[in-house]
């Protein structure tokens, strides 16, 4: 692990800019491996929305007094902050909602109820979060849209062969995720939605454990929707982007009504406002976008090539050092997989190794997953889930291995 400590010791500053990681967990140092869940948040998005509250909040758009004014040129900024991290042809191509779960469930009534109809087609993937699965069922009890599901490899790879055979002249859009929150598995996401268009289908990628792991370019890729979530970009809760092609955006039917989404309302009728402010009803997220903003300008300023080198290091080592422990097994083995390691031991409960390891300090999520489905397929109850982030390094690699051999001992 000489290789892999030189160069993660190189980047400690990282970790010294979140606060919440020099706490103390059980008389241990806090060793956070739960980013997949929620990030941790850097001091400068904490400061950034302090600031901002103590200063400058008021809402936005509809003010012609200096703090409603500067609140929303703070608010808007987030937009080409958004547009340059996912290389995003421009603002108008980016709609600010309150989570990720919101924007699938905005797609799935402004595309879906819209202008799907009974008998249509879409098709998913076993990997797939119950967000990018909930909402087309509630479209298929309402009107018979067909679920077809792609199924996935042995090593938690997406099966392509079987995929492609699901198109048919009936598909009206691939939903599939970038990369998955339990396997780590990254999808060819550029073959994918040539495959898609191959077929004149659109394809909508969840973007929500991608966007932190590494680059993104939404126009390389052909991605015609993307969505992320903020909280996982070490940004905060109450905050999601759609990304959409201005031909799909503008098809679209509005989500919800109300104010700031209008261009004229009588009691004879309403006019909508163009994309995205036509998907953004109500008081949008404004203290948030100010802390998503911050959070991305802070990424981008450490650089997202060199978060994923640095993650993949640590995942290396993990997966070396959980590799030796007998009866475990890593689910999730893709070529190419993001800084995710879930991983199951015989005899052993999740829940009861999981426990254990947070009276070590050290913090891992069990679970589903939010991916019933998928663990379905893989015939487990339950998995324990290690996720890595910018802020983690070799020590927390060794903490995870050597409290999980105790766990062992212990429970065995």
């Amino acid at each position: 692990m000489a290789a892999v400590t030189d160069i993660v010791t190189a980047r400690s500053g990282w970790r010294d800019d979140f606060p919440a990681l020099r706490q103390m967990v059980h008389g241990k140092p806090l060793v956070y491996l739960d980013s997949a869940a929620s990030a941790q948040k850097p001091h400068a998005v904490i400061e950034a929305m302090t600031h901002f509250m103590r200063h400058d909040y008021a809402n936005v758009h509809r003010g012609v007094h200096s703090l409603s004014q500067r609140a929303t040129m703070a608010f808007e900024a987030l937009r080409p902050a958004v547009a340059s991290l996912i290389n995003a042809p421009g603002c108008d191509n980016i709609v600010i909602t309150h989570s990720a779960t919101e924007a699938f469930n905005l797609v799935m009534h402004g595309l879906g109820r819209a202008h799907f109809t009974d008998g249509d087609e879409i098709i998913l993937s076993e990997m797939e979060h119950h967000a990018n699965i909930v909402p087309w069922q509630m479209l298929a009890a309402e009107k018979n849209v067909v679920i077809k599901v792609a199924p996935i490899l042995a090593d938690g790879s997406l099966d392509l062969d079987a995929l492609e055979k699901l198109f048919s002249p009936r598909t009206r859009l691939l939903s599939i995720t970038h990369a998955s929150n339990v396997l780590g598995t990254v999808n060819p996401v550029k073959k994918l939605a040539a495959l898609a268009h191959e077929h004149n289908v659109p394809v909508l990628f969840d973007g929500s454990q991608a966007v932190v792991h590494g680059p993104v370019d939404v126009q390389d890729i052909g991605a015609d929707l993307y969505i992320f979530t903020g909280h996982k970009l070490y940004g905060p809760t109450g905050i999601g982007i759609l990304y959409g092609t201005s031909d799909i955006l503008e098809k679209m039917a509005p989500f919800q009504g109300g104010g700031d989404m209008i261009e004229q309302v009588r009691f004879s009728g309403t006019t909508y406002k163009k994309a995205p402010q036509r998907f953004e009803a109500g008081t949008p997220p404004i203290i948030e976008a100010v802390g998503l903003k911050t959070a991305i300008d802070y990424v981008q300023n450490i650089g997202m090539q060199a978060i994923n080198d640095h993650e993949q290091l640590l995942l290396a080592a993990a997966t070396a050092g959980l590799s030796t422990i007998p009866g475990l097994k890593i689910h999730g083995t893709a070529p190419g997989k993001s800084a995710i390691i879930s991983f199951t031991i015989d005899g052993l409960h999740p829940h009861d190794v999981a426990t254990l390891l947070d009276r070590y300090g050290v913090a891992v999520r069990v679970g589903k997953h939010c991916a019933e489905p998928l663990m379905d397929r893989l015939g487990l109850s339950a998995s324990i889930r290690a996720s890595f982030g910018l802020y983690n390094n070799a020590q927390d690699v060794t903490a995870l291995v050597t409290s999980v051999i105790k766990a062992c001992d212990m429970l065995r």
